[in-house]
């Protein structure tokens, strides 16, 4: 069985992606949740979680998560609201996109796209 070693350029190439990944992942990350939640909306906050891992191999703790919300629901992207959970009676927030979420992520898609 032969292993055959990555070309030069294939190192070159790796480093370049985990550099780019390093520097834009939290931007990137921004974009995600808010696509997850324009795709699922209303949607609990642990299933945005799942879907941001699923579709980008991205963790993202708990913590990071919800400072992430807040954040977007502070700046008016997002808005929560407290919904029963079935069997239990217990709330939990969903999270929806607003108007002005929309057009933000419209917006800077046209941005990333045009360019």
């Amino acid at each position: 069985m032969t292993l055959t070693q990555p070309s030069e350029s294939e190192e070159w190439l790796d480093e370049l992606v985990q550099r780019w990944t390093e520097v834009y992942k939290k931007s990137m990350t921004t974009l995600v949740l808010l696509e997850v939640v324009e795709a699922r909306g209303p949607i609990a906050a642990g299933l945005i979680g799942s879907a941001l891992v699923e579709s980008t191999g991205w963790g993202l703790t708990e913590r990071g998560l919800y400072r992430t919300l807040r954040r977007l629901t502070a700046a008016g992207l997002l808005t929560a609201s407290e919904v029963a959970v079935p069997r239990t009676g217990a709330k939990r927030k969903d999270y929806e996109l607003t108007p002005l979420g929309a057009r933000y992520l419209a917006r800077i898609r046209g941005e990333l796209l045009d360019r």
